[in-house]
């Protein structure tokens, strides 16, 4: 019996200790399974870490190369500010760039030039930023930016040019043309350098619409601008400079054609696919050369909702430039729009376009009628007989006897 139960117990401390070598081992196995582990981790973290001062170098040479390739005509600030540009000999040129401050509030609120790389949508978010605080730190002279959307070519240019002269501290000058149209005009014409970004434009197309917004954004990164006027290459004064100016900056009105027009030309054209958005009774009409203020120019350019509503909806025979910016402020700054033009232009003889005037059709008399209107307009709310100051369309034979005109008759 004695002998029985020391086999047994001798075999139960043989199990016991099996038991404890299995777990030994198998801490062991943990153990060493957890250092490769570890192991594989660290040189993945290590491998990761290691790699990152080459991702931020090149992130941010990357960044470097392409602030370098969008500013190297930069229109907001400027890009050389040592004067040690060996591509130009002029000294006093070099002195001149050498005295610049590249951190200068001058530089921001007056480009020197139009060229930018800049997509519609970016330029649309960068001129719709308006400042905080009230009034601004250096000496602001408001000017009118003349904006121009012309097919090629501006007959009319020589008139222009007159009409400008002597006042170019309180005017800019932008020209939307075909992408590719280099305009051949001398140095020391106001049209010299003006042209904007453009693209392609169709009549009649949401195309069309697009490029007034963009010639809107293009002059208010200017932050002189103040008043906004559309025009075409078929376009003349009718009053001198010093009129149109005091007559634009003193208005308490925009001038944008607005009206209801109840028949398949205005209201027919609505589409009730831009409810509840849009509604009918929200729908107007107006001619596209408009007149507004930099309030107003702001509000256009930083509308996307309405506006992808009109590039959807309003196709031919519905046309974008004729009923967008006249609804768009019918709806929301009606108050503050004169609800008129200040271009005249002739829509007797009907349809799609209005009359056309040549050389044959300038006399004192006709241009008297235009700056004289037969029935009177409001102007701050006082009824006058200056109802408008441009006037269209004009062939390019009508240029000669304009400029013989323009002295004795439109005062420049």
């Amino acid at each position: 019996m004695a002998r029985g139960r020391a086999g047994e117990k001798e075999e139960g401390e043989k199990h016991i200790g099996l038991l404890k070598l299995a777990q030994t081992l198998s801490f062991l196995l943990i153990f060493m399974a957890g250092i490769i582990i570890g192991l594989a981790a660290s040189s993945h973290i290590d491998r990761y870490f290691n790699s990152l001062p080459t991702t931020t170098f090149s992130s941010s040479s990357s960044a470097t190369l392409q602030t370098v390739s969008d500013y190297s005509n930069c229109t907001v600030i400027h890009r050389d500010c040592t004067g040690d540009d060996e591509n130009h000999d002029d000294d006093a040129a070099k002195r001149k760039r050498r005295d610049r401050d590249c951190w200068s509030v001058d530089g921001f609120v007056r480009p020197e030039n139009l060229s930018h790389g800049m997509s519609d949508d970016e330029l649309f978010w960068r001129a719709s930023m308006v400042p905080a605080k009230e009034g601004y730190p250096y000496e602001r002279v408001p000017k009118v930016a003349f904006m121009f959307l012309t097919r090629g070519p501006l007959p009319m240019l020589p008139l222009w040019e007159k009409f400008f002269r002597g006042n170019e501290k309180y005017l800019s000058v932008y020209v939307h043309t075909p992408p590719g149209y280099d305009m051949n005009v001398s140095s020391d014409s106001p049209f010299y350098d003006r042209q904007i970004p453009s693209q392609k434009v169709e009549w009649g197309s949401p195309l069309l619409t697009d490029a007034e917004k963009r010639l809107l954004a293009n002059a208010l990164l200017d932050f002189s601008n103040e008043r906004f006027v559309l025009l075409s290459e078929s376009c003349v004064p009718v009053y001198n400079f010093s009129t149109v100016y005091s007559y634009l900056i003193n208005s308490a009105y925009s001038f944008v054609d607005s009206y209801d027009e109840p028949t398949r030309y205005g209201r027919g054209r609505y589409s009730r696919k831009m409810l509840p958005d849009i509604k009918l009774h929200h729908w107007r009409k107006g001619s596209q050369w408009f007149e507004v203020n930099r309030k107003l120019a702001i509000y256009i350019i930083s509308d996307s909702k309405y506006y992808s509503l009109f590039k959807q909806f309003c196709r031919p025979a519905c046309y974008p430039d004729e009923h967008y910016i006249p609804t768009f402020l019918n709806m929301f700054h009606g108050s503050v729009n004169a609800n008129r033009s200040v271009t005249w232009v002739d829509w007797s003889i009907g349809g799609p376009h209005p009359a056309t005037y040549g050389a044959d059709n300038i006399t004192e008399g006709f241009l008297q009628s235009i700056r004289k209107n037969e029935t009177d307009c409001l102007y701050n709310e006082e009824p006058t007989s200056l109802c408008f100051l441009f006037a269209r369309k004009f062939a390019p034979s009508a240029l000669a006897p304009l400029m013989n005109l323009s002295s004795t008759v439109m005062g420049f």
